[in-house]
């Protein structure tokens, strides 16, 4: 086991059942050793495509983990089901306040929280705990258009609310906009060699992508951007890829981004090392398929 100052402390908030790239970045997190993992919190999606969409979320989060022999060495929280009904009112739920719970903590290393959706539940953490302000958090979030105009942007749009509550905060925020993760592109080839066939986890990674595109995209397909990995990547390389702080923004309802100038900066990644982190998961992912059991540690 890796010395507790080798570990990264980390929660990691997923709407696991909104597409089909959540499921690689939640079992990559888990085959990572060096993070110090406090728990997944299963966050919501909107009601676009299901009126219990957080509750779908815990459900594949917990399908994922049997797939891996995992169920019940770590924790997992249902985070709020819906997004804030405003700017000043919290969604208050499990996941919210295992954050806080964690960032309250008495430990001297930073706690990530990896947003792989809305930030419903960091927003609620705040909230109903603000002296998370003061506390060493850094939420990394998967969300956001492209700088410095902005626009309709998935995971922002479930929440602006709570996107205007976490950038006008004085925790650390590393973003990864839409214009880095849309870059994780994968072809069905690339994960059929290198995925499937590797056991149970591996099989379910790849038919369950394959699976979504049929479904649900237009046209003629064989790709999908696994673009949930960034959070990930910018834990464990942080000097993979390019980034600068910027003046926290802040959201109109059209998702455009407002510089007013005020907040404090945050850390915006223009891009990522790519070929890295896709090859970190597909070795982890080959040796847990060996029976190499270097897991992530489960505090």
């Amino acid at each position: 086991m890796l010395p507790r100052e080798k570990r990264a402390r980390l929660i990691l908030n997923t709407d696991a059942k909104n597409e089909a790239d959540d499921q690689f970045t939640i079992v990559h997190a888990l085959l990572t050793p060096t993070f110090d993992f406090h728990g997944i919190i299963a966050a919501h999606f909107g009601a676009h495509r299901s009126q219990t969409s957080m509750l779908d979320s815990r459900e594949e989060i917990d399908k994922l983990l049997d797939l891996m022999d995992l169920s019940g060495r770590i924790p997992v929280a249902n985070g709020g089901a819906n997004a804030l009904p405003d700017e000043s009112t919290p969604v208050p739920s499990p996941g919210a306040q295992l954050i806080i719970d964690q960032a309250m903590a008495d430990d001297d290393r930073p706690l990530y929280v990896a947003f792989l959706g809305p930030l419903t539940d960091m927003a609620s953490a705040l909230l109903l705990e603000p002296r998370l302000n003061e506390r060493n958090v850094i939420c990394v979030w998967i969300g956001g258009g492209a700088w410095p105009v902005g626009g309709r942007e998935f995971n922002l749009m479930n929440d602006i609310a709570a996107a205007n509550v976490v950038m006008r905060s004085n925790i650390q925020v590393w973003q990864i906009p839409s214009t880095v993760y849309r870059m994780m592109a994968v072809s069905y080839a690339e994960l059929q060699e290198r995925c499937a066939g590797r056991g149970a986890i591996g099989d379910y990674l790849v038919e369950q992508l394959i699976d979504w595109n049929l479904r649900v995209h237009p046209g003629p397909i064989e790709h999908r951007s696994l673009g949930d990995t960034p959070a990930l990547s910018v834990i464990l390389n942080p000097h993979g890829g390019l980034s600068d702080w910027r003046p926290a923004p802040e959201f109109t309802s059209h998702m455009n981004y407002v510089h007013t100038g005020k907040n404090r900066p945050i850390k915006v990644y223009d891009n990522i090392d790519v070929r890295y982190i896709l090859e970190d998961f597909y070795a982890k992912l080959a040796r847990f398929h060996r029976g190499v059991q270097d897991l992530a540690q489960f505090g």
